[in-house]
């Protein structure tokens, strides 16, 4: 059966893990909920808020649609060190951006960072956030399809201020692509070097050596450099690539949230 055009299209960000069971009871459940309703998902790295943050933003910004819903779950329960009550952790919350794009995700650490300039309207989702040790799963889809299907008056609390939302850190690494290409969260705008500038890049005591290039300036077989990338729009994010290799196998295969400094000689 083809799908409508008006067809709502459900973009899940979650640290399930590829291919996890996790994802395909999430997407049963929405299916489910919403029958006509298109659903995708993209995992994230177990309970990194900076890589989920990242790609709900490459998701809501680049490609937007006023029927594009991005539902984010990373919950890593790091708001409280203590015991929790029935699994309780942090709250479920509602952002509509600029663009008209819907955001509905756990507000933990940097989720809506990359997003915060552009929220227009952010407010707590009134859904049971105990109870479940699979939130995403029990509550939260019934409430994100409510929305979904503009019943806000049922499903939205009060408004929040975006001030506290967590300004996105500097010089970390946020993703690390199939090709080993390494992301950072370093703006184009903030470099000051020349193409074909010599550079040294330092992740956890490991360096390497290798080139600043943009567009006027390529880079060989073999060689390492640092270049505006493919994400963050009009000023992207700067990565680091390591041509016919594979830059994150050369840096020992750092994490995500890893500090990365970059060094002119």
């Amino acid at each position: 059966m083809c799908m409508k055009a008006s067809s709502p299209l459900i973009h899940v960000v979650a640290d399930y893990g590829t291919g996890d069971l996790s994802f395909a009871e999430v997407v049963q459940r929405f299916k489910f909920l919403s029958p006509t309703a298109r659903v995708l998902t993209t995992s994230t790295p177990p309970f990194s808020t900076l890589n989920t943050g990242f790609i709900i933003a490459q998701l809501a910004l680049y490609n937007p649609s006023r029927r594009l819903f991005i539902y984010g779950n990373t919950a890593p329960r790091t708001d409280d060190k203590k015991k929790r009550y029935e699994n309780e952790g942090e709250k479920f919350k509602y952002a509509l951006l600029d663009n008209g794009v819907q955001v509905a995700a756990v507000d933990a650490g940097w989720c809506f960072s990359f997003v915060k300039n552009r929220i227009k309207e952010f407010r707590l989702i009134k859904v049971k956030n105990h109870g479940s040790q699979f939130r995403s799963r029990d509550f939260y889809p019934e409430a994100t399809v409510g929305l979904l299907n503009g019943r806000k008056a049922k499903y939205l609390g009060p408004k929040l201020p975006t001030s506290y939302i967590p300004k996105v850190p500097n010089n970390r690494i946020v993703h690390i692509d199939g090709y080993g290409n390494i992301k950072t969260t370093i703006r184009y705008s903030s470099v000051k070097l020349k193409p074909g500038s010599k550079i040294r890049v330092v992740v956890n005591h490991i360096y390497q050596s290798g080139y600043y290039a943009n567009g006027n300036f390529s880079v060989k077989s073999g060689d390492l450099a640092f270049a505006p990338g493919s994400s963050g729009g009009d000023n992207p994010f700067m990565e680091v690539f390591l041509r016919s290799g594979n830059a994150w196998r050369a840096f020992s295969n750092p994490p995500v949230e890893t500090k990365i400094k970059i060094e002119s000689f």
